[in-house]
């Protein structure tokens, strides 16, 4: 076991999600594979260590000789406190909850110096919601192509992030959560855990090293949402086309966020 951290608690239960070493450097050793970084790079730490997304921006740098600059505690909700430490530590790599995405691109977009401050920036990634087409659209005005724009999907139970998809300049309807990182499988299956043919739609379900041990002393839990075979059922409804890339289109379960945090 690495660790044990806590959902949000939709239902007024959080449960104890039980990570296991294997997991976690399987997620850590594809994210530098996939997006290295090194001596020159800063990472901003910014995420409470609440969420899961701090795993890798609290050990990711630790091991590629890269940097790490600690944004003050509940800094990360104030663009303008955000954008003092990308200037002032020449952050290049950050990560965004689509939700405070979009207030920081409004600072960026009506102060030009704004954006001369956030010149240090290579690497942006975004998950805990969905990220819309418009914010990646305004992005790219904003960047162009000398930012790196990375939309990540993945549960808790999956060891953060179980797959991404690198945003272009053209935008779809509907932006992908893309194919699965290293060493872990997607398969979008019907109530009958019958695979889906390519464009219909069905459960998203995940297997592989990045599937969590279970519920701290939640055997019920456990069995409810990973089965005998070691999958996890997401309560995504989601596609895959011929190309290999996954997208969600809808949840079993209709869940209220607020700023990343699920509340209902």
């Amino acid at each position: 076991l690495a660790y044990v951290i806590y959902t949000s608690g939709s239902t007024g239960v959080p449960k104890g999600v039980m990570v296991e070493h294997r997991s976690v450097v399987n997620r850590l050793n594809w994210m530098q594979r996939r997006y290295p970084i090194g001596e020159r790079d800063v990472l901003l730490q910014k995420t409470p260590v609440t969420f899961d997304v701090s795993v890798w921006e609290l050990f990711w740098w630790s091991f590629t000789g890269a940097r790490l600059s600690l944004l003050p505690p509940g800094a990360e909700k104030d663009p303008r406190e955000m954008l003092r430490s990308i200037q002032r530590d020449a952050v290049t790599v950050i990560h965004f909850v689509p939700s405070m995405l979009t207030p920081f691109l409004d600072l960026l977009d009506g102060d030009p110096t704004a954006r001369t401050a956030a010149s240090s920036l290579r690497l942006v990634f975004c998950s805990g919601e969905a990220l819309a087409p418009l914010q990646v659209a305004r992005f790219r005005r904003l960047f162009g192509d000398a930012v790196r724009l990375v939309n990540l999907y993945g549960p808790t139970e999956a060891t953060v992030d179980v797959s991404d998809h690198e945003c272009a300049s053209d935008t779809p309807t509907r932006v992908p959560i893309g194919r699965p990182i290293d060493n872990l499988r997607l398969y979008v299956l019907d109530r009958a855990l019958r695979p889906q043919p390519l464009g219909a739609v069905g459960e998203l379900y995940i297997g592989g090293v990045g599937v969590a041990r279970g519920y701290l002393n939640r055997p019920d839990a456990t069995a409810e949402m990973i089965d005998e075979g070691g999958w996890l059922h997401t309560g995504d409804i989601a596609t895959v086309s011929a190309d290999g890339m996954f997208r969600v289109v809808d949840r079993l379960k209709e869940l209220i966020k607020y700023k990343g945090y699920q509340v209902a």
